[in-house]
């Protein structure tokens, strides 16, 4: 993963993550970073999906002896990623101000439950709290029911996803200033910030999204049991060429007749259209209804399990799949491979300037 020619081949990132930014910095690793991550003694050496790609040392940087080996990593370091409470690094005298003058260059992204500013600075937080207090609950779960908890860490996966954006556009203006940055990112900011359509229909159209389940938030696709699985189906695409299809198995029902051809009838009753194709969908199996619909131009999909997922034969063709070993206990198992690592060079046309990496004898990454 961190092979020479990657984009960050020759930067330096000490790591001093929890949960909440352990991704962030094995994004980078995938980008060609060396990554050390710095853990206490005591912590235990527990195998992590997001530590692939990295090294570690063991440091305690609560104590004094801890502290000095730490800055003198921090002089050959080009970034640090942390998510440590605002404020506890400045009481160990290791706060960016502090950690700018050991070296100017240093680029620092913070990690944290609310920011380094304001009032809820202090306050303890989890993925499902950064979730709620972020608005993303809200809108997940069915209409009518208690907000649901959306799958997976994910105000953690989207601030590290921001820091690592960050991180990168910080090298950018580096190689032009000379100098590094302080990244301050809010995992409840973040959550905000990734509400996509909701909050811009709030602002301009006054309206409050809701809670919708598996119905896309336009009603023009909705998730389906099939016969065997779930299929996604496009709800008013081709209207008249999937009420042929279904009167043909004698299971239109009533949506042949004149009125539902007008789209906005059926946006007004689209519980009913919802009760009819449930039914219809029921009685095939997905596949079935996918290979079809799509030669009928519609842009249906089976949703894949995850056994299927690890079937797929478009993820095995590309090299999707790969084997790691578990360093403690020596297990091997299939991991998806660095997807960052998929870069593809044009032949077409040259390089435009300024996007060259170039990599000084000191090991620091450029553009020419």
């Amino acid at each position: 993963m961190n092979g020479q020619g990657s984009i960050l081949s020759g930067c330096r990132v000490l790591d001093l993550t929890d949960e909440k930014g352990r991704l962030c910095s094995r994004y980078l690793a995938d980008m060609g970073a060396e990554v050390i991550r710095v853990e206490k003694p005591s912590q235990s050496a527990d195998f992590h999906r997001e530590d692939l790609g990295k090294r570690s040392v063991t440091l305690d940087i609560g104590l004094e002896q801890g502290q000095k080996v730490f800055r003198r990593l921090l002089k050959t370091a080009d970034i640090l990623v942390e998510s440590r409470p605002p404020g506890y690094l400045d009481t160990l005298g290791l706060g960016y101000p502090r950690l700018n003058r050991i070296n100017p260059r240093l680029i620092m992204a913070s990690i944290t439950n609310f920011g380094q500013t304001g009032p809820y600075r202090d306050y303890k937080s989890c993925d499902i709290v950064a979730s709620a207090m972020g608005g993303q609950l809200y809108v997940c779960g069915e209409a009518g029911s208690p907000p649901l908890k959306a799958f997976g860490n994910q105000s953690y996966y989207l601030a590290s996803l921001f820091a690592a954006i960050g991180i990168m556009l910080a090298l950018w203006r580096r190689h032009s200033s000379g100098r590094g940055q302080h990244m301050d990112i809010s995992l409840q900011e973040c959550v905000a910030a990734a509400l996509d359509h909701a909050l811009v229909r709030y602002f301009y159209q006054g309206e409050v999204a809701k809670r919708r389940g598996s119905l896309h938030w336009n009603n023009a696709f909705r998730v389906f049991p099939a016969r065997d699985g779930y299929i996604l189906l496009s709800l008013f695409y081709q209207w008249e060429t999937l009420m042929e299809w279904l009167e043909s198995e004698d299971m239109a029902e009533d949506l042949t007749d004149a009125k539902w051809r007008d789209r906005d009838y059926r946006l007004e009753h689209i519980d009913h259209v919802i009760e009819v194709l449930e039914r219809w969908a029921k009685s095939h199996p997905a596949a079935e209804l996918v290979e079809k619909g799509q030669s009928m131009r519609f842009p249906w999909a089976e949703v894949a399990s995850i056994p299927e997922l690890l079937a797929s034969p478009q993820l095995k063709e590309r090299g999707f799949w790969t084997e790691i070993e578990n360093p403690v206990t020596g297990e091997k198992f299939k991991f998806p491979a660095p997807i960052l690592n998929r870069c593809f060079v044009s032949h077409t046309h040259p390089p435009n300037k300024g996007l060259r990496p170039s990599y000084t004898p000191e090991g620091d990454i450029g553009w020419e």
